[in-house]
């Protein structure tokens, strides 16, 4: 069935593709959905085999889920893995006893899935791949071996295929110590690898100085190749998605990374935006502009400097780079699909037949059409620029989630206690993920406050965002709303700030308390019980938008489920109301706006495009509602 859903959902999008212009996201993810309906094998006709290649596509898959909040697109990365992924949490072809740190890539995609399914199989599986890194052999100085067969050998593709999975891995389970050991990785690769004159890595370096391609006093290999480069970029940006705040080993990657980007772009081509294959020489030939490498570096760069780590500027590095890949290496073919021109099948060091590092050999390898690892970039790159023209929104600006009022705890997936319901980080159904993704991809910078609201913790707040009070029911001692609170709260409100305020139905969160706040914009949530959903009877939850509402301009069918009602006066006004009850409402007060709901509505389940029938459009209301936040903040 499911197989049979993505493919309809493959040829209407490829129709579309021809029809229309779709970003190029999604048209490079329907080549790849196409190529590869079920399962991934990078040579047709051969059986499909656990590739990293196959978790580079998918996390690019990831992020256009993320952008558009349809289901299809996770429900082909949940397809996928289901091929590999038994129910006991083994994973077919996979053998630790290889010692082969690709292997590890596709941790990431199941660590997804279970985050958000809560699937036991998936953490189990990715509990087996975590298991590998206990025993996979190290150099002396505590470095991960590419590979076993391939002895005291560092290259800069392991840190991608290794350190993104193993931060995530220890975010999400408490190994809090681990961090020191992924930060060591990147430390070690750029210490043995980097040329002190160029600042680019050398594609690896053999510690026992025993290889034919190693130079017998520093142990690098002999040129700098343009995928590794990108795959130690993307590896740097996308582990520091995991690492603590404080933890030193952040400052250390982001200085590496800074190291990384001012040296890559003085090999970037000025005239194509790309980089060739061997990226210092560009004059030599049969050199060439390399698809994949570009791919990654410009994911590299429009990711740090999204996020922050490097300056602003090489966003401008990294449009350049999609840009050159976007009219240089694409093609259409009869049928509408978007190909990927010009990525080396593979290039590596050693091994049988032995390669020997030298540019002959690097020119030497295959240069192909729609090689997975090239699609996958591309896909993550464009889902990077196609950010890009939003960002200015949400620029400079915090969005803080309460976590005082609603503080509730819950056991996690590695036994302890953790924070849950309606947080940044939680990805299953009760989490705010994808709402907290949708800020960020206006360019705005999430943070949550665990204590209570003051005159100097709210003073940078742009938005401050207060969902589901706690009930006793729900927390022992609960953090009641004061009129102190309240008080503070209205004041930072009138100063400029935009306060969302959500609430719960009568039995779901607190109301006495909470409505010494919502009464000082003259909104009271009644307690009461409205839209009782009875099972999937959706069309007691939908709920309808009049054109010209100050908010919703794309969400217009909406569903919503066991609210509270509100009773409305001035300064407030009802923007959204059904049957005979006011559902929303927003007020200004002062400089400040507010917007008011009795339920904490656009929450995972409700947005991420997996549950709810296609017609009822929260995805796009909780766009509205985000662009409403940041336009209206200061």
């Amino acid at each position: 069935m499911i197989k049979k859903i993505l493919y309809v959902f493959i040829s209407f999008l490829s129709l579309q593709a021809q029809a229309q212009d779709i970003p190029y996201s999604q048209q490079m993810a329907l080549t790849a959905m196409h190529m590869w309906p079920d399962s991934f094998s990078v040579t047709p006709g051969r059986a499909a085999r656990w590739s990293y290649d196959q978790g580079v596509i998918l996390k690019g898959i990831e992020g256009i889920w993320q952008a558009t909040g349809d289901g299809k697109w996770f429900e082909y990365i949940e397809h996928s893995m289901d091929h590999f992924v038994r129910e006991d949490g083994t994973i077919k072809d996979y053998d630790q006893g290889h010692y082969n740190i690709d292997h590890l890539n596709n941790g990431k995609v199941l660590l997804t899935i279970y985050r958000v399914t809560g699937k036991e199989k998936y953490k189990k599986a990715a509990q087996l791949l975590r298991k590998q890194l206990l025993v996979h052999p190290r150099t002396k100085e505590g470095g991960f071996w590419h590979k076993q067969i391939y002895p005291w050998q560092m290259w800069l593709d392991g840190l991608y295929m290794g350190q993104p999975f193993y931060a995530e891995y220890a975010q999400l389970f408490g190994e809090d110590t681990v961090f020191n050991d992924v930060a060591k990785q990147f430390v070690l690769m750029e210490k043995n690898s980097r040329d002190p004159g160029t600042g680019l890595l050398y594609h690896g370096y053999d510690e026992s100085r025993v290889q034919q391609w190693a130079d017998k006093k520093t142990g690098k290999s002999p040129h700098f190749w343009a995928r590794a480069l990108g795959w130690y970029g993307v590896a740097m940006v996308d582990a520091l998605d995991y690492f603590p705040a404080n933890h030193p080993g952040r400052q250390q990657i982001i200085n590496i990374l800074k190291r990384f980007a001012t040296a890559v772009v003085k090999v970037q081509d000025a005239k194509s935006g790309m980089w060739y294959d061997i990226v210092d020489l560009p004059n030599r030939k049969p050199n060439y502009l390399e698809s994949s490498a570009t791919a990654m570096l410009s994911y590299t760069l429009a990711k740090g400097a999204r996020k922050g780590y490097i300056a602003p500027s090489y966003a401008a590095n990294a449009k350049k780079a999609f840009e050159g890949l976007t009219r240089l290496q694409l093609t259409k073919d009869k049928d509408g699909f978007t190909n990927l021109e010009g990525t080396v099948s593979v290039s590596g060091l050693g091994g049988k037949p032995y390669r020997d590092g030298s540019f002959d050999y690097y020119m030497r390898e295959k240069v192909i059409k729609n090689d997975p690892k090239g699609m996958g970039a591309f896909i993550m790159a464009a889902n990077e620029i196609e950010m890009m023209p939003k960002l200015a929104t949400g620029k400079g600006k915090a969005i803080v989630l309460d976590n005082f009022f609603n503080n509730e705890w819950q056991k996690g997936p590695s036994g302890t206690q953790i924070p849950f319901h309606y947080i940044w980080e939680e990805r299953d159904n009760n989490g705010y993920q994808f709402l907290g993704n949708l800020f960020e991809q206006y360019g705005a910078k999430l943070q949550t406050l665990k204590a209570a609201p003051t005159v100097s913790n709210l003073s940078k707040a742009s938005a401050y965002i207060i969902v589901d009070a706690d009930t006793e029911k729900e927390t022992a001692k609960p953090n009641y709303m004061t009129q102190a609170y309240a008080t503070t709260i209205a004041n930072w409100v009138k100063a400029g700030g935009v306060l969302v305020l959500l609430g719960n139905n009568s039995v779901n969160a607190e109301q006495v308390h909470i409505n010494l706040l919502a009464e000082k914009f003259g909104v009271r949530f009644n307690g009461d019980d409205q839209l009782m959903v009875k099972g999937n009877n959706y069309e007691q939850g939908e709920v309808k938008t009049e054109a010209g509402n100050p908010i919703f301009k794309a969400g217009q069918s909406l569903y919503i489920k066991e609210i509270s009602s509100l009773t409305v006066k001035a300064p407030a006004k009802a923007i959204v109301k059904t049957k005979d009850f006011d559902v929303m409402a927003v007020a200004q007060l002062g400089k400040g706006k507010v917007f008011v709901l009795g339920d904490p509505w656009i929450y995972n389940e409700y947005v991420d495009g997996r549950k709810l029938p296609a017609k009822y459009e929260n995805f796009n209301a909780a766009s509205d509602l985000v662009k409403w936040v940041l336009n209206n903040s200061k």
